[in-house]
């Protein structure tokens, strides 16, 4: 099973709309690399909707419960399009500032390319985001791996003098 991150702005399309609809066909993607990454996309694989503009935030946990297919409204064969099934709402939404300010997300293709509308998100940057969400920070360093942790050096603190 593999996860991503599906952005969409919550004016056109947003988490409640796809809650009451129960499914979606998940369309309008455009861009060369995230339709690469619809394309890789199987039936079980989970999805975080998060929503552009003004929130910005990773708001719920959709399941896709298709293969890729070729947009049934689309006149470009290149386009395609894949079924989504809400799945729950996460308890808080995670911020892209709370994602941005976490070690654990460094590098993320997320963070790096911000005009992509799926991205696939790793294993472990997946269970930090669902931590985040529930507000519960099992590592109990902030989010930082052991090695980043351990590698960094730690700034004494200076003796108030009276």
């Amino acid at each position: 099973m593999a996860y991503w991150l599906l952005k969409t702005e919550p004016d056109c399309y947003n988490w409640e709309q796809l809650v009451r609809e129960k499914s979606t066909v998940w369309d309008g993607v455009t861009n060369a690399l995230a339709l690469k990454y619809l394309r890789t996309m199987k039936k079980g694989d989970l999805a975080l909707v998060y929503h552009t503009g003004d929130e910005r935030s990773a708001v719920g946990v959709a399941e896709v419960v298709s293969g890729p297919y070729a947009d049934p409204k689309g006149d470009d064969d290149r386009l395609v399009v894949v079924d989504l099934r809400a799945k729950r709402k996460l308890s808080r939404p995670v911020s892209l500032s709370d994602i941005k300010a976490d070690p654990a997300f460094e590098g993320w293709q997320f963070i790096r390319n911000g005009r992509l509308g799926v991205v696939p998100v790793p294993g472990a940057m997946w269970d930090r985001i669902l931590e985040l969400a529930e507000g519960t920070d099992q590592r109990g360093d902030g989010g930082k791996t052991a090695a980043a942790a351990s590698s960094r050096p730690r700034k004494k603190m200076k003796e108030a003098t009276a």
